[in-house]
């Protein structure tokens, strides 16, 4: 498990790996999410932990999914599935910010849906000496 100061240093630094992405400046990241250079700076070096209305603004600046940031910041759970695809379609730039969601929705669906479906195979599957 993750210690707090681990957190509020991962998602500042994932913050920080999304606008160097985006190739947008801190100054003008701040001012599109309503916050002060200096807070954004903080929060980038893990110094200030942001409240989810915050990571929420950051997030429409940055043009991200506001749960990709609640997910760093340790305020929402993981999804189902590889989190290497997940990280993929959210970094994909040729993706707009709505077809990233939906695609991770679909993708969030399958993986629940196959967990289900392979718990109950294996629960349907004769013990050994029944069959």
């Amino acid at each position: 498990m993750q210690s707090l100061t681990e957190s509020v240093r991962d998602v500042g630094g994932f913050i920080r790996e999304q606008r160097e992405t985006a190739k947008v400046s801190l100054r003008e990241l701040a001012r599109t999410a309503g916050v002060s250079n200096p807070y954004l700076s903080q929060i980038e070096r893990g110094l200030r932990k942001p409240s989810a209305e915050i990571l929420a603004q950051i997030a429409k600046g940055l043009q991200i999914s506001a749960e990709s940031l609640y997910q760093q910041a340790g305020l929402l759970e993981e999804r189902l599935g590889d989190a290497q695809v997940a990280t993929a379609i959210r970094l994909d730039t040729h993706l707009s910010e709505r077809h990233k969601q939906v695609l991770l929705e679909l993708y969030d669906t399958f993986c629940r849906e196959h967990s289900q479906t392979a718990a109950l195979q294996t629960d349907l599957l004769p013990e050994e000496g029944t069959a």
